[in-house]
Formats: C-alpha cells, structure tokens, sequence
C-alpha cells in the first residue's frame, strides 16, 4: 500500500480540535529496548537515554555497535497506528531522497517495514542528528528567509510524494457563541481551582478579556468559502522539531501529524510559534515578514491566500481553549507553561491585527 493510497481520504483538520490527549507510560525497561533493537539490525545495544520528551511520545538516544540512533516509542492513542505510521514513514523517506533535510526510518526485520512491535508498543529507529534547536528570534534576516524558503519547498515536494487532494468546498470556523460560552464554563472552573494560584488568576483576567474581544470581533468570523488551497503539510512546524546544525537546518522533525489542511496556514501557525516573544508573546514583525515573502517566492503560496490564512488562524487563536481544557477539564497541566504567551500573544495580535496581516502578505 502507498502513502497515496493509505492517507489520500484523510479528513482535513477539524476547526480548533485540541490536540490528542495522550497518558505517557512509564519509561521503557532497558531489557525491551534491548530486543526492540535488535530487530533492526543495528548490532548490540550499548546506552540508552531518554529524551526530553514533549506532550505524547517518548524518545530515547541509544548507542549500538553500529552507531548512534534515535529510537521513537509511540505510545499516544491518537499518534500510535501502524498504517498511519507507515504512511508517515514512506513519506519521509521520499523526502529524504528529494534532498530535503528529513531523517528516513530504518527497516526493521520481519513483516513490519519500518515500525517494531513489543508488548503493545510500536518502535521505530532513526538516525541520530546532531544540532539544536534555535528559535525563531535567534535567527538572521537571512536565515529567516531561508526557513520561509524550506517550508515551501516542503509544501512543493510533499505534492510529489503524497496523492493528489480534492479541494473541499470550505471549512466552517468557530462559532463565537459557543466560544463565548465555553470561556464562561473554564472561567468558572478556574475559580474554583484548588488551590488556586497564579497562574488561575491570570486565567480569570484573560478569559474575561477574551470574552470582550469575541463579542467585539464577532462580525469577523471567516467566510467557509474565503479559505486557502489545501494541500498535505508537516503539521507541527515549530522550532523545537526543527535541528540546526550552525546556520542551516539539519532536520525536520516529527512527522506525526503529516496531513491535508489549509497550507498556507500552516505558514502562518508556524510564524506565531517560532518569531514569538517567549514571556509575552508579542511576534517580531521584521523577521516575520523576511520568511513569508521568502514562502512566498517559492510558490507554496500568494500574498491573498497568506492574508486569509493570517485572517483564519487569528480567528483560531480567538476561539482556541485547548491548553485550558487541558487543566480545568482533563486535570493535565503538561501545556500550562505555555499559556501565559499565548494568551498575550492573542491579546497583541487583536491590537496589533492590521500590523501582522501586513507582515504576512505585503
């Protein structure tokens, strides 16, 4: 089965669906690493750390008589889909061979291509990068556009990989009332927290704000049909799944959420996560507007259709709780370190709207 054929229905993404909620497991033994290994014949295991791992899946640094490797344990429900992952595999392995910084999975033996299984967990190796991670106000005006650069070249060569996509007829944006009342719900809820502390405080302010800047935009509320050409992205573009290796990009990492959504707006969340001040959120309007004219020139897509995207994800971010209904819904407060940016970064874009689409798209 090709990558084509296995993700080409994928569902588009679900307007300001929370990302998936995933309960890690406890680490995985040193004897299980041992045997998983093994499977891709990479000789004996010699080390094994643990990365820093994000929201869902965990990672490990593992040294064997070969060489030096990265070994993914996915272990989230929604990430954790042998078909899926096989996709993703294929994918990147195109990619790769396109000469695009992207790392290919190893082969494993058996049946299973390039994903192992043991004891209800799947595996896969990768080779070991070198680099760091950078953020995006780190980076010269130049090294800005090479980033815009590289994400349209992404987009360009995953339309040569991946099937063809059907244009949908739109997709339907939040609805402010039921933002509005779901901000109610999660002020209430952050109320009555305990114990109740800072950062519920700082909760209650901003939904109280927020409230005000959604009866304020109401009228905003993105046309179904004003949307950008979808097409299939990475769909976690950020700084910390991007590796420098000194001024340029060794790899692009992460290729859980690889799918269709609207493309352009994957430039644009891209932006606000990478160019963003990290305590208050404010973006960096000059380097904003070095990577996206640098996306733009390379075709992925026009100044109108980064203007709606830009329109679009402000409107997302609007109606966005996810990082709340993680704390006051599911009682997980792995997102809580970054609400205090995000919620001031939306405060700053309301005032600061005509400003960002002008970066975007001038």
């Amino acid at each position: 089965m090709t990558f084509s054929q296995t993700l080409a229905c994928a569902p588009a993404r679900p307007d300001l669906a929370a990302p998936p909620i995933g309960t890690l497991s406890p680490p995985v033994p040193r004897s299980a690493l041992t045997e998983v290994l093994a499977r891709f014949r990479v000789g004996r295991l010699l080390t094994a750390e643990p990365v820093a791992e994000g929201l869902l899946n965990r990672g490990y640094r593992v040294t064997a008589e070969a060489g030096t490797y990265f070994l993914k344990c996915y272990v989230d429900a929604a990430t954790a889909n042998r078909p899926k992952i096989l996709a993703h595999h294929r994918a990147m392995t195109d990619l790769h061979a396109l000469g695009l910084p992207v790392a290919p999975p190893l082969s494993c033996s058996g049946r299973g291509g390039t994903v192992a299984g043991l004891d209800g967990r799947l595996f896969a190796l990768f080779p070991w990068t070198d680099g760091r991670h950078r953020h995006g106000t780190e980076l010269e005006p130049s090294q800005c556009d090479a980033l815009g650069a590289l994400l349209g070249r992404l987009h360009g060569a995953l339309d040569e990989v991946c099937a063809p996509l059907d244009q949908p007829a739109g997709y339907r944006s939040a609805d402010p009332l039921d933002s509005a009342e779901l901000a109610r719900d999660l002020r209430n809820r952050a109320r009555a927290h305990r114990p109740y502390g800072d950062l519920d405080a700082l909760v209650v302010q901003r939904l109280d704000e927020r409230l005000e800047l959604l009866a304020e935009n109401a009228h905003r509320r993105p046309d179904p049909l004003a949307t950008p050409p979808t097409g299939w992205t990475h769909g976690d573009f950020h700084g910390l799944n991007l590796l420098y290796d000194g001024d340029r990009v060794a790899a692009v990492l992460d290729w859980d959420k690889l799918g269709p959504q609207p493309r352009a707006e994957e430039a644009v969340r891209a932006a606000t996560l990478l160019f963003n001040d990290r305590t208050g959120g404010a973006l960096d309007l000059v380097r904003v507007r070095r990577y996206s004219q640098a996306y733009r020139a390379s075709g992925a897509a026009t100044a109108e259709q980064l203007a709606a995207a830009a329109h679009r994800v402000w409107w997302e971010r609007l109606n966005d709780f996810w990082m709340l209904q993680w704390r006051y819904q599911r009682a997980d407060h792995r997102a809580d370190p970054l609400y205090p940016a995000s919620a001031g970064q939306l405060a700053w874009w309301c005032q600061e709207y005509e400003q960002v689409l002008d970066a975007f798209a001038n």
